[in-house]
């Protein structure tokens, strides 16, 4: 009896030692795999970062200094930099929401084959230079555009309307070019949404607008928090249309790290400028995923 049960535990054991064995091979494997991948993800992101991060500690001497971090704080600007950065970003995301909800929300209800159509038109602006789009926004805005001459001409303003070279101007450009970013990610989530929930909740009492509300627009959120935080973390580092449409007077991080290199050529300040962007971002990231339960909108994860 004895002899049974040793025998059937060191059958066990070395079949659990098989096991561990022959799970490090699979691992192995796959890292030998994924070394490909992981030298290219080193090289492009790794490397860089860390440069970045190296640089923002070297002062003006060549010496290892927070002096860089110093001006961050004693200078206003900085802060209004960042302010107006996480502003913009807030606001054009909001913006986005506002606009790509309802479109999504229009497209998901279409037939499969209608929806593709249209969402070819969401799409036509990928197939144009993103410099492009903004200097074409700056000749509908300005105030001899197209805008401003059709309302005056229609009696809708007297005088030209100062929609460039400001806030309100950076926000149509950025939203216009943010927007299918948040419209892609919503209309896949809606689309997998049962039409027969609604069906169930209407014949449960519900009326269309509760029906909406308690469930279609909960079943929804996934996507719009993907395409949410798509849009604000690509908006950080808008440079192109906050200089156009700004005009010098929406300043963001992109533009304060252009101006630094341009016109000092210091690397280690706009080296700082980045870093500290980069770590309050991840900082809203931390925060939000678990506010928002990210993983569960980007990764499908309950």
């Amino acid at each position: 009896m004895n002899s049974t049960t040793d025998s059937d535990m060191g059958s066990g054991l070395l079949n659990e030692t098989l096991l561990r064995r022959q799970e490090k091979r699979e691992q192995r494997a796959l890292l030998s795999l994924a070394l490909p991948s992981l030298l290219a993800v080193i090289a492009i992101i790794v490397i860089p970062v860390g440069w970045l991060f190296y640089l923002s500690f070297i002062g003006d001497n060549g010496q290892l200094s927070l002096e860089h971090y110093q001006k961050m704080i004693e200078y206003k600007s900085y802060l209004r930099t960042f302010t107006t950065t996480f502003q913009v970003s807030l606001l054009t995301t909001l913006l986005c929401i506002l606009i790509g909800y309802p479109l999504a929300y229009f497209l998901a209800i279409l037939p499969a084959r209608v929806a593709g159509f249209f969402m070819l038109a969401v799409l036509l602006p990928f197939w144009t230079s993103l410099l492009v789009r903004t200097y074409a926004w700056l000749v509908l805005l300005q105030k001899n555009g197209i805008l401003n001459d059709f309302g005056m001409a229609a009696g809708l303003w007297d005088e030209p309307l100062k929609l460039v070279h400001n806030l309100t101007g950076t926000l149509i450009g950025m939203a216009h070019i943010m927007l299918p970013f948040l419209v892609l990610p919503l209309y896949g989530s809606m689309r997998k949404i049962e039409r027969d929930m609604m069906h169930a909740a209407a014949n449960l009492g519900a009326s269309p607008i509760q029906a909406f509300w308690k469930v279609y627009f909960p079943l929804s959120l996934s996507g719009m928090v993907a395409g949410s935080l798509i849009v604000f973390v690509l908006c950080l580092g808008f440079y192109v249309t906050p200089a156009v449409l700004g005009g010098g007077r929406v300043v963001m991080v992109a533009t304060q790290i252009t101006a630094i290199l341009e016109n000092q050529y210091n690397w280690g300040a706009a080296s700082a400028l980045g870093v500290v962007l980069l770590v309050a971002t991840l900082i809203i990231l931390f925060v939000a995923s678990k506010v928002l339960k990210l993983d569960a909108a980007l990764f499908g994860k309950h």
